[in-house]
């Protein structure tokens, strides 16, 4: 089976690990903070093959070429971000496939956040790698994309099988908990997940990796598409519902 070592880094970026024990292949899922991924390899017993980044921001690729150099790894990333990425040995674009092993992962266009953005989507392990895409409750900002653009790639990790383990970059969720109880203060299920939210981060515990089916549940903007949201925060469509509440959160 695939291992995943996540571990945190720079001020609140989580790093990932992504280990093949047959192959004996690992892949850096982004690269915030080069000394910590190379520290971490080192103690797994782990030889680092593959840099695989989701988009350009320099907290998700800035270790590229560090790493790169100590390794000799090869570095895919989106196609659309590679021009502002150091490294890049392979772009891909939605659809795509890239290999560990004998593992595959497949490329899921999630621009919004950046033009470029993608997900890493494993689904014979039934796990995502999304980057700064989506969040536990929350989403990222809108830096480069439109908010049509942006709905049409958070429907497509809708699309993922709801038991679908994903792995966003950052520890944002206690934050974003606070305003998805503004957003959709009526939702039980939510209010039990704020509720544990607290309760990990209180004893110091991660809230990374989250549950598709629970923010399928509960994140207000994956709910966009839902009667009760645009009820609440108007919009035509889901898309002017989503723009609705990614502009609320903006100034929350």
């Amino acid at each position: 089976m695939l291992q995943v070592h996540q571990f945190p880094c720079l001020s609140d970026n989580y790093g990932f690990l992504l280990h093949d024990p047959e192959s004996g292949e690992t892949a850096c899922i982004d690269t915030p903070d080069a000394e910590a991924y190379l520290r971490e390899a080192a103690a797994k017993g782990w030889r680092i093959t593959q840099i695989l980044n989701t988009h350009w921001h320099p907290d998700h690729a800035g270790g590229n070429r560090a790493i790169k150099a100590a390794t000799g790894c090869t570095i895919t990333a989106p196609e659309v971000d590679a021009p502002k990425i150091a490294g890049v040995d392979r772009t891909v674009a939605d659809g795509d496939a890239v290999a560990l092993g004998e593992w595959t992962a497949q490329v899921i266009d999630v621009s919004g956040h950046t033009m470029g953005h993608i997900a890493y989507h494993l689904p014979e392990a039934g796990i995502a790698f999304v980057g700064d895409s989506l969040f536990a409750l929350g989403c990222g900002r809108m830096f480069e994309g439109s908010p049509p653009q942006f709905w049409s790639s958070l429907s497509r990790l809708k699309a993922l099988p709801p038991e679908t383990t994903l792995y966003c970059a950052h520890e944002y969720t206690q934050a974003n908990a606070r305003f998805a109880l503004h957003a959709d203060p009526e939702n039980a299920a939510l209010q039990d997940y704020a509720a544990e939210i607290a309760r990990k981060r209180a004893a110091g515990e991660p809230t990374v990796p989250m549950s598709l089916k629970r923010e399928l549940a509960t994140n207000p903007f994956l709910r966009a598409d839902t009667p009760e949201m645009r009820a609440r925060w108007g919009g035509s469509s889901p898309p002017e519902t989503f723009a609705a509440l990614r502009a609320a959160k903006d100034s929350f």
